[in-house]
């Protein structure tokens, strides 16, 4: 239960400094990811003011096919 604190404590933190995520754009326009703790997975966009977490992802998840896929599920 603790991990999952220090996660939802780190994707607080975002709003802190938003933009120390890594860019892609190539997966999804506007998308940024970041790693917590190398394990972990967190893409997010940023608003004006607003940190939208899009999703978690643990371990070797394809967070890049799971996210393009869901974009296109919604452009349907």
């Amino acid at each position: 239960m603790q991990y999952v604190k220090c996660i939802v404590d780190y994707c607080e933190s975002l709003g802190t400094f938003p933009l120390r995520g890594t860019k892609r754009d190539d997966v999804r326009p506007g998308l940024l990811v970041t790693n917590y703790r190398r394990r972990v997975v967190i893409a997010f966009s940023v608003g004006a003011e607003v940190v939208s977490i899009i999703g978690i992802f643990y371990g070797e998840r394809d967070y890049e096919t799971l996210l393009q896929s869901d974009l296109s599920d919604d452009n349907s």
